[in-house]
């Protein structure tokens, strides 16, 4: 039997961080199946899900707390059951693209729209860049989100639209295609 854990990890930027999390899942007999991680403001952080055999799940949770020695905090959480676009929910997913003038509070009032529609965002990645002609800055966001059979696209598309007339940024939804 497999156990699977869910971990963040953050820590001061420096090279090989990402080998000394990995050697820990690899020595303890552990399978490295996803991750997102990258650079912050000089922290490296991370999200990363693996599996490892339930007898050695506890060794392997230890090992990974030794990290907390070398500078990297490790937050383990075991996987729990089905959420979002999980097994059993009906729904499609949707691509959200995002830019505009950077301003407080953009992200505040997208998600409160997927919130109040009981949309799930399910991958979010953001940055703020220099605009290429009058040298203000942009806020750019790409989000994967998981729209439940039961929510009406067309409606959550007009409160999306009006709140992006307000925050005057661009916002795109449309289907993915799986």
């Amino acid at each position: 039997m497999l156990a699977t854990l869910v971990m963040t990890v953050i820590g001061a930027d420096r090279p090989g961080l990402v080998q000394m999390v990995a050697a820990r899942v690899a020595d303890h007999g552990g399978n490295w199946l996803e991750s997102r991680m990258c650079r912050l403001g000089g922290q490296f952080a991370g999200i990363l899900r693996v599996e490892v055999g339930a007898e050695r799940r506890d060794e392997l949770v230890n090992a990974l707390r030794t990290l907390e020695v070398d500078g990297l905090r490790v937050i383990i959480h075991a996987e729990g059951g089905p959420a979002g676009s999980g097994a059993g929910a009906s729904g499609s997913l949707a691509s959200v693209d995002l830019v505009g003038t950077d301003r407080p509070g953009i992200l505040r009032s997208v998600s409160g729209v997927f919130a109040a529609h009981g949309v799930n965002v399910e991958e979010l990645a953001s940055e703020r860049v220099n605009a290429p002609m009058d040298g203000g800055v942009l806020f750019q966001a790409r989000a994967t989100v998981f729209v439940p059979a039961s929510v009406k696209v067309a409606a959550l598309r007009v409160d999306l639209e009006k709140i992006a007339a307000d925050l005057m940024v661009d916002i795109r939804l449309r289907p993915v295609e799986r």
